[in-house]
């Protein structure tokens, strides 16, 4: 009875380590949201001084990352997990790596938006952006819920977005391209435009990784390199028919 007694409790607080541990992951993902959304108000307004302040926010995921890597690496080495709580350790290894890049790419746009903060602004003040932006954060959002939730279909709806991202990022760049070609004295903007728009691109794919590793905590397949049709149709199947 004692035995029992004490493979529960170990169980339990075994239990408690990995909940503690997926909490700080979307803690972590709630300042890199806060951060891209405010890099991307500092760009789309022109507000300099908010622009630079990403820089500090960044400080503060990069410590969660190293805080929660640490935390990872107690637990494989003292509860030695296995099968799908081993995938939940690695998946969350991998997703902080992605949000810490996040974080790195918010930053860059933040320092982008305090130098085009002193240019002339555009006609159509960054509306191009504006919409890849919210596209791009609506992506971050969904994958952390899908994280949360630990969600397949929905990591699966919102990595496909990823598509939308690239085809918005190269209409864009053509854009820019077209005005540096038609108006010489617009290309020191315009190529800043286009380091923050590949910033939002990369974003892009740091959600859809993360999207990637909700699949495979849930059913212990790694999907990437693989064709999303292909990943849907074998999800699908492993379902088996609709009663």
């Amino acid at each position: 009875m004692e035995t029992a007694d004490l493979s529960h409790h170990i169980s339990r607080r075994f239990n408690e380590d990995l909940e503690r541990v997926r909490a700080q992951v979307l803690s972590m993902g709630g300042i890199v949201e806060a951060l891209l959304a405010k890099s991307l108000t500092s760009l789309i307004e022109g507000d300099s001084a908010l622009g630079e302040s990403v820089a500090i926010d960044d400080l503060r995921v990069n410590g969660m990352e190293v805080q929660i890597d640490e935390e990872c690496s107690r637990i494989l080495a003292t509860r030695a997990p296995a099968a799908s709580d081993l995938r939940l350790i690695v998946a969350i290894i991998k997703t902080i790596t992605d949000l810490e890049r996040i974080g790195d790419e918010g930053e860059k746009i933040g320092y982008l938006a305090s130098r085009l903060a002193v240019m002339e602004r555009p006609e159509n003040k960054y509306r191009e952006i504006k919409h890849l932006g919210r596209i791009v954060s609506e992506m971050v959002h969904d994958a952390l819920d899908a994280f949360a939730r630990l969600d397949a279909d929905g990591a699966l709806r919102t990595a496909r977005m990823d598509r939308v991202v690239d085809e918005e990022y190269e209409a864009i760049h053509r854009q820019c391209i077209t005005f540096m070609m038609e108006d010489p004295r617009t290309i020191r903007r315009a190529l800043d435009v286009m380091w923050a728009v590949r910033s939002l691109e990369r974003i892009g794919d740091h959600a859809k990784n993360i999207c990637e590793y909700v699949i495979y905590m849930v059913h212990g397949k790694d999907i990437r390199h693989t064709r999303l049709e292909d990943v849907e149709q074998h999800l699908n199947s492993e379902k088996g028919p609709t009663p």
